[in-house]
Parts: C-alpha cells; structure tokens; sequence
C-alpha cells in the first residue's frame, strides 16, 4: 500500500514538472492565450487554468498537447524540455504524439442564428465542408 502512495506522489511530481515549463510559456503570453487556447481546445479557461498549474495532479490530455504547441508557440526547447518531462510522466501515451494521422483543431465564431435547430444546422454544414475538404485535400 505504501508503494502505490509512493508512486502516486512520483506521478504527481512529473507532471508538476511539465506543467511549470507549461505554466512558464504561457505567463510569458500575452494576455488572453489562456482563453485562446481554450477556444482552440474547445473547452473553457478554467480548463486551461487547471492543466496549466503545476499544484493540481490533473495530467494534460495527449489529444491536446499539438494544440497547445500550435497555439502557445512553444520555442523549441521549450517544447523538447516540456515532451522530455511528459514522456518520464506518461511513458504510454507520448507514441501517440508520433502515431496515426496529425489533426490540429480549428474554432470559429459564427452567429447565433436565433434557433437551435438553425444553429445545428450552420454547425452541421460547416462540419460536413470540412470532412469533404479533408478528403479533397487527401486524396492527392
């Protein structure tokens, strides 16, 4: 029992140590990164506030870690410092920064058109060009 606690707390210190070198890049943003990248994310700030500081054990999520990058403009030393301490973290999920297709996210703000089911819709059709464009794009 007391391993797992002690294993528990070593998890909790490599993460604390990639979520400094996280937290140190964006203080080093201007103001409004955080919201930014929430929008990118597609989740609120208050997210981005908690995977960003080092005193919650809450890990970033590998599907959001190319985000970040794109988004934060991580410097490349930056960037290699923050994946060496994330591999010592997680050493399962980092080959999934390297495996399968590379997706980023993109957010627009688009009007509300006054209706749910309008709304859906505009949603929906944008959804659809996308997917169609990416199989253009593919298809070389």
């Amino acid at each position: 029992m007391a391993d797992a606690a002690t294993d528990e707390e070593a998890d909790a210190g490599a993460v604390a140590i990639y979520k400094r070198i996280f937290k140190e890049v964006l203080d080093r943003r201007p103001s409004g990164m955080r919201l930014r990248l929430a929008h990118a994310m597609g989740k609120n700030r208050s997210f981005v506030s908690q995977i960003s500081n080092p005193t919650y054990p809450v890990p970033i999520p590998v599907q959001h870690l190319n985000t970040i990058f794109d988004v934060c403009h991580f410097s490349p030393q930056a960037k290699a410092a923050f994946l060496r301490a994330y591999a010592r973290a997680h050493p399962r999920r980092t080959s999934r920064l390297t495996e399968g297709p590379h997706e980023r996210t993109l957010t627009l703000h688009l009007p509300d058109l006054g209706s749910t089911k309008r709304n859906g819709q505009l949603d929906a059709l944008f959804q659809e060009f996308a997917r169609r464009l990416i199989v253009l794009v593919q298809d070389k």
